[in-house]
């Protein structure tokens, strides 16, 4: 995975339109935001996808610009902006602050609650902290594993150390619900854990020209198998619409592998590699430069399905129950 990223940027660096140095822009307001609306133009990657009418959104913010517009409320405006491509991948950033979109999670259920889970993973002696996975293994030997970013170290030692904690176990609840992403290497990392064999998992695509729909062909994705601690038996991994990203790459995989039920709410999505480029102001933005498919060729930018929808019940919450894990942990005994 490590090469793949490293091959994906050098691409970049290539062929992305936004790379080249023919696009020269005044420091200015208007510069700014030309350099900006132009950049997004070239080099988005869901236009088509998403059906937006980058043009028409060009005239609806364009008409405010003003000579004398100040920083604060260009870059309030520039945000705006950005918020019509409905991506939390695509950030405006500046010295002062950043844009973010966080609609695709804030208009949904929690499904979540670490007041709750802290029922679950206890503070004793049996409850254990390896890099970034918190566990332990419950009172019906189910073990029990919440990784709350990919971002967030773990080595293959902590994995074979955990799993084999593991082997014991009727099955495993992985946990990855308000992960927000990170690492597609740590993505590889677990999730070949999980495949007995190398598998097709999905596909990506990069941008070959200014075109909104100036595609390479769609090139396959695989997860190999580890050649270290693998788990065989049932496992049962937890999402909600805060997985993001990374993590939306994740589940994906993970409805590939043997074993495995997705259960929870749909994913928030995410599945365009980002890429960054740099305004006359020194402003830079971030966006999605590069679609990734699931197998069946279906773009997963607005989030997964899992196998089994399943919501945190309001009774169940007032007694500190969390109902999706209980769910998991009925679909593991009855296995």
């Amino acid at each position: 995975m490590k090469k793949f990223i490293f091959l994906f940027f050098a691409f970049c660096l290539i062929t992305l339109p936004s790379c080249d140095n023919d696009m020269e822009f005044d420091n200015t307001p208007r510069g700014n935001f030309d350099a900006l609306w132009t950049i997004l133009d070239r080099s988005y990657c869901f236009f088509e996808y998403k059906d937006i009418d980058w043009n028409a959104v060009y005239h609806k913010y364009s008409a405010r610009i003003t000579p004398d517009i100040t920083n604060d409320a260009l870059f309030k405006l520039m945000g705006e902006m950005l918020a019509e491509l409905r991506d939390g991948h695509v950030n405006l950033i500046a010295s002062h602050n950043i844009t973010r979109y966080w609609r695709w999670h804030e208009d949904y259920p929690a499904n979540f609650d670490i007041n709750i889970q802290r029922h679950y993973l206890g503070t004793g002696d049996d409850f254990g902290i390896a890099a970034g996975l918190r566990w332990r293994i419950l009172e019906d030997n189910i073990g029990y594993i919440y990784y709350g970013s990919f971002s967030s170290g773990v080595g293959d030692g902590n994995l074979d150390q955990v799993l084999n904690r593991m082997a014991v176990c009727k099955g495993i609840i992985f946990d990855v619900r308000n992960n927000g992403g990170g690492s597609l290497v740590n993505v590889e990392r677990i999730a070949s854990r999980f495949f007995n064999e190398r598998q097709h998992i999905g596909y990506i695509s990069h941008k070959t020209g200014p075109g909104h729909n100036d595609f390479s062909p769609l090139l396959p994705k695989y997860i190999e198998s580890s050649n270290r601690v693998r788990y065989q038996k049932p496992v049962v991994v937890l999402t909600n619409r805060a997985c993001y990203s990374a993590t939306n790459q994740f589940v994906s995989i993970m409805k590939h592998a043997p074993n495995v039920t997705i259960i929870g709410d749909r994913t928030g999505g995410g599945s365009g590699l980002p890429f960054s480029s740099e305004l006359p102001n020194g402003w830079s933005v971030r966006f999605s430069a590069s679609p990734m498919f699931n197998a069946n060729k279906e773009h997963i930018e607005f989030g997964v399905d899992p196998d089994i929808f399943v919501s945190m019940s309001e009774d169940d919450m007032k007694k500190n129950i969390d109902t999706i894990i209980e769910k998991a942990r009925g679909i593991i005994k009855n296995n």
